[in-house]
């Protein structure tokens, strides 16, 4: 097959969600089929060996920088900002070129902010390719638990935000849906995004592509470097928590834990430290850093060696959607891991055996201390959370699925 990624971001390097899922398919994909990449990217960013060889041709085009005039005016658009985050007049026009010079049988649209160029593709010539919806999340769900929490929260100064949150609520049910009903096909991640999805088009069958992990880069790595923490701190009462921190649930989660659940892990266990990493942390968590055995890392090279370091990975998420990269990484590595419902949700996992599911501060701090305190118990759930991995998320087991889709 002759396939076309659309893409926000280079796929390489893969350090975090919506590259590791892209750069997973892409690198599955390209042993048996022909991909060229058309992609957003800042400078410097897409100059990788690897995606070179993967690639029959890429097209990158600069990043949009919106203005705040724009910002200001989606508040009044009946189109949510997700739809205008990536517009731009020389993606549509590059679109449109690649889709004239080359005749491809499918076009990957990866995630929801890329839908607005479906209609470019649906208006290019005859035949034109079969369009493939990857949603990457159920977007108005994410919106939705990120409206509850922060209102319910009580704070004043995250109302505004909740406010954003519900006006983009019916927007974004709108845009989901009839991106839906533009497409021949839609991918998700999850049976969990699936059922979402189709609440807003009855007629719906999405087909689950679930997020994978190449394992071997993470069987291997955990045998090599399991013993060498960062920050040359012991790892036994290390807790880690990883993902891009200007993300909105990955800050809500990072900060919920440091100020309602790490204080009560500290009071039973004083030496306890909370390591988070990842990039462009705001103020509001950098204040924290240094202060209470809380380590803010900012952006790093490799997220393994502190996953790999830690005594229990720690997912404490009360908002977002479709399934965690996170945790496949955790598990990955062998590590016991405590999560929230919505953190582990996508995941057919059982509590108490691939990893614990809390989801209060109470509840939270007392699995986390159950499990530093009983590193045997700690070992086996480690052990549980991998063979997990290995039988349902390794890439070798997921791509035969999307490649049964092109031939059907």
């Amino acid at each position: 097959m002759n396939l076309l990624f659309l893409l926000p971001q280079p796929p390489y390097p893969p350090r975090q969600g919506t590259a590791i899922r892209n750069w997973g398919l892409i690198k599955h994909l390209v042993a048996r089929h022909v991909i060229t990449l058309l992609s957003f990217a800042d400078e410097g960013q897409a100059d990788a060996p690897e995606l070179r060889a993967a690639c029959r041709r890429m097209v990158f085009v600069p990043t949009p920088r919106r203005s705040r005039t724009d910002r200001l005016w989606t508040l009044l658009s009946p189109k949510p900002d997700l739809a205008r985050r990536l517009w731009s007049a020389e993606m549509a026009h590059a679109l449109a070129e690649v889709l004239n010079e080359s005749a491809f049988d499918f076009v990957h649209v990866e995630g929801l902010e890329m839908a607005p160029y479906i209609p470019i593709i649906l208006s290019s010539k005859s035949p034109r390719p079969k369009i493939i919806y990857d949603a990457h999340n159920a977007e108005t769900v994410i919106q939705r638990r990120a409206f509850v929490t922060d209102f319910r929260t009580g704070q004043p100064a995250r109302w505004p935000i909740a406010l954003y949150s519900w006006l983009q609520i019916p927007r974004l049910q709108a845009f989901e849906a009839e991106v839906c009903r533009q497409v021949e096909a839609v991918t998700c991640v999850s049976h969990e995004d699936a059922t979402a999805l189709q609440k807003l088009v009855p007629r719906l069958r999405p087909i689950v592509v679930p997020n994978g992990i190449d394992l071997e880069s993470y069987t291997e790595y955990e045998i090599q470097n399991i013993a060498k923490p960062p920050h040359g701190t012991s790892p036994h009462t290390q807790l880690v928590f990883t993902g891009k921190m200007d993300y909105r649930p990955n800050l809500d989660a990072a900060l919920w834990f440091a100020d309602h659940i790490f204080p009560r892990i500290r009071a039973a266990c004083p030496e306890a430290q909370f390591i988070i990493v990842g990039q462009k942390p705001p103020d509001s968590l950098l204040k924290r850093h240094g202060q209470n055995n809380v380590v803010v890392t900012g952006a790093v090279e490799d997220t393994r060696p502190f996953i790999a370091g830690s005594a229990v990975y720690v997912a404490p998420l009360r908002m977002g959607g479709g399934t965690r990269f996170k945790l496949l990484e955790a598990m990955a590595l062998a590590r016991p891991i405590v999560s929230t419902s919505i953190g582990a949700e996508g995941f057919s996992v059982q509590s108490g055996r691939e990893l614990w599911l809390a989801d209060t501060p109470a509840d939270f701090a007392e699995a986390v201390l159950s499990l530093l305190s009983d590193p045997e118990r700690a070992k086996v759930m480690g052990e549980a959370g991998l063979a997990f991995v290995r039988a349902e998320y390794d890439w070798s087991v997921i791509i035969p699925r999307l490649e049964e889709l092109y031939e059907n």
